[in-house]
């Protein structure tokens, strides 16, 4: 997904379809940082496209599972994002 959105902001369907597709990985996986890594980009996506609600639900569903790592840049970067996302 990030690199078809490197590529052109028209990739942007085909991004969010691969991002909703890592998340579905990441689960079956159990693999929580993937799963966040995937919440994220998909967060930014939908954020950029006036989706503030629903990246923000996504977001803290993920983040909310993590009770500890918060150094880590993965949460970090989440953190932000989802700082950025309630203060509008």
């Amino acid at each position: 997904g990030e690199a078809l959105l490197g590529q052109s902001e028209s990739n942007a369907d085909e991004a969010e379809a691969c991002f909703k597709m890592a998340l579905t990985i990441s689960r079956q996986q159990q693999s929580r940082t993937l799963e966040l890594r995937a919440a994220t980009s998909l967060a930014v996506l939908w954020k950029a496209q006036d989706k503030r609600d629903a990246a923000r639900t996504l977001l803290e569903d993920v983040f909310e599972w993590f009770s500890e790592g918060h150094g880590t840049s993965d949460l970090k970067d989440a953190r932000g994002l989802l700082d950025t996302l309630a203060a509008h």
